[in-house]
């Protein structure tokens, strides 16, 4: 789809303010461990339903157009997880700008020229922003898209189990031991296998707000064909994401709401109020998506606000 040819869809219109709605589970995984509570699943400690941070959601979008999409000289990731140092990326921008970087003292306008490379050529950067005045000063990008930490429908119940492996770490341990190696304090003895730990949650349906503002997506350069590559990411990223510890994690609705107005029509949190969750009767200890109801109240929407249901179920 070209702009120039073709109608825009509406929730492809980087003119347009989007307020969106993602749901989607996991089951037997840990969608987000928490490095501070042993790995456990992130959870609220007062609720106990289960958080996801946006972070890692973002992590699962980047890596998505990583694979996808980063050969292309516009789609590039700035923040990625292969080791490549953020400043050898900022010093491309100063090469090409043909500009000695100056570090901390750099003139505005060099800063500003870089800054605008940094955007058109990275993804993430035009869609969520950086902080780039590490070293050699790209400035700073505030990224039209914003997301919320995801929080389960219900409570959830973290499980912490014990795993067994058939193999052993070191040779020592294999060896049997003879009555004078366990006079004389030797260690080893036959060892055969070595324990371990296993965190994860049994169900849990998740839901997560995001924002996109025009005006700052006019600032950082987003094109209709960016809004629509973010919308296939948050649907098709978690197969590319696939891991034992994380379990089956799968997308189960994206709700877009698009206002006419760039300032929008209607207050985001009234959108996002018409669609309602709920346990089906009868179900006390919910383990598959189907044991919840998704309705949505979309009969008499405000003036000016366009809903696109990209993913039901």
């Amino acid at each position: 789809m070209t702009d120039s040819t073709q109608q825009i869809a509406t929730h492809y219109d980087p003119k347009k303010r989007h307020d969106f709605v993602l749901l989607f589970d996991v089951t037997d995984g840990n969608p987000n461990g928490d490095p501070d509570g042993g790995n456990l699943p992130r959870t609220d400690p007062e609720t106990m339903q289960g958080l996801v941070t946006d972070v890692c959601l973002k992590r699962k979008i980047r890596n998505f157009i990583d694979l996808e999409y980063g050969q292309a000289e516009t789609t590039k990731i700035y923040v990625q997880n292969k080791g490549i140092a953020l400043n050898d990326l900022h010093a491309r921008a100063y090469e090409a700008a043909e500009i000695k970087s100056t570090g901390t003292k750099q003139k505005r306008e060099d800063v500003t020229k870089a800054r605008t490379w940094m955007c058109q050529n990275f993804y993430d950067i035009r869609m969520f922003g950086a902080v780039m005045t590490t070293g050699v000063n790209c400035g700073q990008v505030r990224g039209p898209i914003q997301i919320t930490f995801a929080r389960s429908v219900d409570p959830i119940m973290p499980l912490d189990l014990a795993i067994t492996r058939i193999a052993i770490t070191k040779a020592e341990d294999a060896e049997v031991m003879t009555a004078e190696d366990n006079e004389s304090g030797r260690k080893g003895g036959g060892k055969v296998t070595e324990m371990g730990r296993k965190t994860l949650i049994p169900y849990g349906l998740y839901v997560t707000h995001g924002f996109f503002s025009p005006y700052l997506a006019e600032q950082t350069g987003v094109t209709s064909k960016d809004l629509e590559l973010f919308w296939d990411a948050l649907m098709f990223m978690w197969d590319l994401d696939r891991s034992a510890s994380r379990g089956q994690m799968a997308p189960r609705g994206l709700y877009i709401f698009s206002h006419e107005k760039k300032l929008g029509n209607a207050p985001a949190h009234k959108l996002f109020e018409r669609i309602q969750i709920r346990r089906r009767d009868g179900i006390l200890t919910p383990r598959k998506f189907t044991d919840y109801d998704v309705t949505i109240q979309e009969s008499d929407l405000p003036s000016g606000i366009t809903l696109t249901k990209l993913l039901e179920g």
